[in-house]
């Protein structure tokens, strides 16, 4: 056999490779739900993490796991590649398909495990927003997907919002640029899937009755455009509105984008701003740059406006006091008493993010109902005591016994 492998082969050898996915003991995998997929995936946990392993050709297996690291190296939310294992062949020297190796995403969640406990009435407009997002941000760098849809993504709370991943990338093509022909297909291709997942979702009860399936299907379409034209279109002004170019990087970077080029075009007293969005995650880079926490956009957009509401309480206005030293005491202070305050057997059921974020809009309606802004640690116990015990742990979420799913005899799992 060959391992074309990352960073953490060695458990993953112990595996029987030398059986066919579908056949793997019990005692090896995880459930995890699972839909209509085209390959048979196993997912199995060594040392405390989560592999999804995924049966596949070997020239596609190996396609896809370049793909994924292309993809995480430009910054693009995807799954861990870990591994190929190839040249498998069975006791008897019957040969094997390869397999492809992934991380399972920790804290991530399925679609349909979003729509089974239903905790947020808002979830279809939020759940399309962060795909059409993804797919924004994959045309961006030229990555024509070619099977967007809610099965091929993982979802993470993002402080209210959700996160969407690319999980599978094997009928992805990477060019220099994407034509405008090219994006479209890969819209018409995302409307056809979602409207059938969704109508899926509404056969099985999970989808509320006043929302349409293909309506919502289509508005997708309406998001994705709103998003693309705020990103990449040329923007009118007059010569004496050069304030127009620091609203523009302004909202820019409100949505999460850097800006790498400014480029002006002026002809009789009218401009035309270009700005070549060059990459996202501008909050989460710098809440990573001055704190070391790596955690989502909007999570990073939510904290870095609770940092600055520290500083400007902590240090008098004419104290000259580095952001990075504010950051500092801010951990201290501030963010890790919330974190170490948290239970360990409460732990598990929000990343270490989203718990600081659901408490500090826990003291938001604490102080609105008090008439007066309540003490972190109060907001911080009230919120361990009251809120956090009932919030669903995110691994009960993927308990195929909550989702009405098959057993592990079933030929397919959802990626």
């Amino acid at each position: 056999m060959q391992f074309t492998a990352g960073p953490d082969p060695t458990d993953l050898l112990t595996l029987p490779w030398s059986t066919a996915l579908e056949d793997w003991p019990r005692e090896k995998l995880v459930s995890l739900p699972r839909g209509i997929s085209r390959h048979v995936v196993r997912f199995a946990r060594i040392g405390g993490l989560v592999y999804a392993i995924k049966e596949i050709s070997a020239d596609l297996a190996d396609r896809e796991f370049e793909l994924l690291r292309t993809l995480a190296r430009t910054g693009i939310p995807v799954v861990e590649a870990v591994g190929v294992v190839a040249g498998r062949t069975t006791p008897d020297g019957e040969p094997l398909d390869a397999a492809l190796v992934t991380k399972h995403l920790r804290f991530s969640l399925p679609y349909r495990a979003l729509f089974s406990r239903r905790l947020d009435p808002n979830l279809e407009p939020k759940l399309l927003d962060a795909l059409a997002e993804l797919l924004v941000r994959l045309h961006l760098i030229g990555f024509a997907w070619g099977d967007c849809s809610l099965s091929n993504t993982l979802f993470r709370r993002d402080a209210g919002a959700l996160a969407a991943y690319l999980v599978d990338a094997e009928t992805g093509e990477m060019r220099d640029q994407l034509s405008k022909g090219q994006r479209m297909n890969d819209l018409d291709i995302a409307e056809t899937n979602l409207a059938g997942e969704l109508l899926d979702l509404q056969m099985s009860g999970l989808l509320p009755e006043s929302v349409d399936p293909l309506e919502t299907a289509v508005s997708v379409l309406d998001r994705y455009d709103s998003l693309w034209r705020e990103l990449t279109e040329p923007q009118p002004m007059h010569t004496d509105e050069w304030w127009q170019i620091e609203r523009k990087m302004r909202r820019l970077n409100n949505l999460g984008y850097d800006v790498g080029q400014i480029q002006i075009n002026e002809d009789n007293g009218e401009m035309v701003l270009e700005t070549q969005v060059v990459e996202a995650g501008h909050h989460r880079r710098k809440l990573l740059e001055l704190t070391g926490l790596d955690v989502q956009e909007n999570q990073a957009r939510r904290i870095l406006n609770d940092l600055e509401a520290y500083r400007t309480q902590a240090v008098m206005p004419e104290t000259d006091v580095d952001e990075f030293t504010v950051a500092r005491h801010w951990l201290t202070d501030v963010f890790e008493p919330v974190i170490e305050a948290v239970p360990a057997e409460l732990s598990e059921r929000l990343e270490p993010a989203e718990i600081f974020h659901e408490v500090l809009e826990h003291r938001w309606f604490l102080s609105e109902a008090a008439g007066h802004e309540v003490s972190m640690d109060f907001a911080t116990k009230s919120y361990i005591e009251s809120v956090l015990p009932f919030r669903p742990e995110e691994a009960a979420l993927l308990d195929p016994t909550l989702m009405g799913v098959g057993s592990l005899d079933d030929d397919s799992i959802e990626e």
